[in-house]
């Protein structure tokens, strides 16, 4: 086998699922190098050379690819920060290795706005009704007030409401959903005016699927659909998160859509795709993950609801390890140019995600079942690790917001572990994720216990022929 030198900018368990399924090629020996946001535990362990960069400072990236670059054949990017930051122009005009993400103008989701103002030139049947309030166009905050009430009159309230520049998923806040009252929207309006534009965009009622593709530029390849889990808790309840979860069917497309569904979703990825390119005279700018798109499925037809310029963050890892091609060799045609096809596993996964204490609030909304001795403590992932010897490859373990320090493992702030199981469908996969969960402890580490469940499924379905019939 040859040798293929990668760097890998991680930010947390999407970039480990990245490495992971790119140190199980058959076709190259890879030898990894990470430019780690934190000591990964994963990534110290299996890297040849690995920087602690914890602001992933694209300068501090750069003279690390510089010190290795003899050694490194192409440079692979999944945080959005890195990529908006233009990680990939730099890299490529100082040291002449390719980089396998949208170049700095084509990171689409550093604003909302310029999704919409796009969604409405190219797919505007796609687009839900919006309007963009930017500070600058009010001379005082009560003006500002009576804009948003009228727009409020126009759409009977039914909004949701997003901040112009990137959240990380959080920023998002929906009528019905996180409020009920207009002066509950007016403050999480304000939260975010006060920072740039704030897009107030008509509630699309339907059930939301992800779409992402690979592509080099020229072609885009759609991947299958996933579903993620933003509400923190159980049955969708309590504030938007990072993603707390996500599954994918055995089949391309998710339970409580048809075929009928995914060939629209896949004309409309299309349609966006090569609408966007005619704008673009670079035939490489786009390489990497440019489409990852929020679809909402409506029983009339589909609405985007936001397109990122990146892997999604779980829904990525609920495909990285079902790809049937050697992932170094998709990689590769990525940069050739001439990526025409990926071939894929018929098998079904399931990730859930362990975070801290404080994420989403479960300290505060769930006191009485916190284990406070365990806070802070170290997690151990032994036990996790040793379900391999059950579910041999069914099983994924992937470290992200942790730190290895003195030997043991910490939770960080953010999303720590996800464990993705692999099955023949949707269930025997959650049960793999959800026993692998169950066996990590320490650090009070929590999860939801409903992704992929049989009923948050089934409600999915119901609304959906709902939704057709009306």
């Amino acid at each position: 086998m040859d040798k293929l030198g990668v760097l890998l900018v991680s930010y947390g368990a999407r970039e480990v699922a990245m490495a992971d399924t790119l140190l199980r090629s058959k076709n190259h020996n890879v030898q990894l190098y990470v430019a780690d946001k934190q000591c990964n535990p994963y990534n110290a362990k299996h890297a040849a050379k690995h920087a602690v960069i914890p602001s992933l400072d694209v300068n501090e990236i750069c003279r690390f690819a510089e010190a290795n670059k003899t050694d490194l054949d192409f440079v692979l990017v999944g945080s959005e920060n890195p990529i908006i930051k233009g990680i990939r122009d730099l890299i490529e005009a100082k040291v002449g290795i390719p980089v396998i993400c949208p170049k700095k103008a084509y990171a689409i989701e550093e604003s909302k706005v310029a999704q919409r103002l796009l969604f409405e030139e190219i797919a505007p049947e796609a687009n839900p009704r919006f309007k963009v309030f930017d500070p600058a166009q009010y001379k005082s905050e009560a003006e500002a007030k009576s804009a948003v009430y009228r727009w409020l009159d126009e759409l009977d309230n039914q909004v949701a409401v997003k901040p112009d520049k990137p959240a990380l998923g959080k920023g998002v806040g929906v009528w019905g959903d996180h409020f009920t009252t207009r002066e509950q929207l007016w403050e999480h309006f304000l939260s975010n005016f006060k920072y740039g534009a704030v897009i107030l965009e008509e509630k699309v009622p339907g059930e939301e699927s992800s779409c992402m593709g690979f592509c080099d530029g020229k072609h885009f390849i759609p991947l299958p659909d996933t579903r993620d889990y933003k509400r923190a808790f159980d049955d969708d309840r309590g504030p938007n998160t990072g993603g707390m979860g996500s599954y994918k069917d055995a089949k391309d497309y998710l339970p409580f859509l048809t075929a009928a569904d995914r060939e629209a979703e896949l004309a409309l990825a299309e349609k966006v795709f090569k609408g966007w390119r005619k704008k673009i005279p670079d035939d490489t700018a786009l390489r990497g993950v440019p489409l990852y798109l929020a679809f909402m499925h409506t029983g009339k037809g589909i609405k985007i609801l936001e397109i990122n310029s990146r892997p999604g963050d779980p829904e990525i890892m609920n495909l990285l390890p079902v790809i049937k091609d050697d992932f170094a060799d998709v990689c590769l045609r990525m940069i050739d140019g001439n990526l025409t096809s990926v071939e894929m596993h018929k098998s079904a996964t399931v990730l859930t995600y362990k975070v801290p204490p404080d994420y989403g609030g479960y300290s505060k909304v769930h006191a009485g079942k916190l284990d406070r001795a365990a806070v802070g403590g170290p997690v151990d992932l032994s036990k996790a690790e040793a379900l391999s010897k059950k579910y041999g490859d069914k099983i994924r373990i992937y470290p992200g917001s942790m730190e290895l320090r003195d030997g043991k493992n910490y939770a960080l702030k953010s999303r720590v572990i996800g464990i993705l199981g692999i099955g023949k469908d949707i269930e025997e996969a959650r049960t793999i994720s959800q026993e692998g969960a169950k066996a990590i402890t320490g650090g009070a580490l929590w999860n939801r216990t409903d992704v992929a469940a049989k009923d948050h499924i089934a409600k999915s379905i119901k609304k959906m022929e709902q939704l057709r019939k009306a």
